[in-house]
């Protein structure tokens, strides 16, 4: 992921455009792409200032953090319930339509997550 510019040229920038000239000729002046100008400008009136907005994704744990306590209290009383499972019972439970693969992350998160191991048996023949 690409690194914010720094605040000195987002000041810089933006105090240009508003002495008139345009984003497009801006962004040359600068060696700035036309979109980088166009978001420091909207950013500046939107907020009043040029800090850089933080990078990635931070939606947080979502919405179901509400309900890890009822989940970790489903596996505690049932330690082979899946996913799935899982799902449909927040929907039954809290009428919440959730994927198993957003229980899965949440699981995840708290610590709950395991990979089921397949048993394979041993071999019956002897070496030789």
């Amino acid at each position: 992921m690409a690194k914010a510019h720094p605040i000195e040229l987002r000041e810089r920038v933006v105090a240009h455009v508003e002495e008139g000239p345009t984003h497009r000729s801006t962004a040359e002046h600068f060696r700035v792409s036309i979109k980088s100008v166009n978001d420091m400008v909207k950013l500046k009136h939107e907020t009043g200032s040029l800090a850089a907005k933080p990078a990635g994704n931070r939606r947080g744990s979502g919405k179901l953090e509400p309900y890890k306590d009822w989940v970790r209290s489903c596996i505690e009383e049932n330690g082979d319930i899946t996913t799935m499972q899982l799902s449909l019972g927040l929907k039954e439970a809290f009428d919440l339509d959730v994927h198993a693969w957003s229980v899965s992350r949440l699981l995840h998160r708290l610590g709950l997550s395991h990979k089921k191991r397949h048993f394979t048996p041993k071999s019956n023949s002897a070496p030789m």
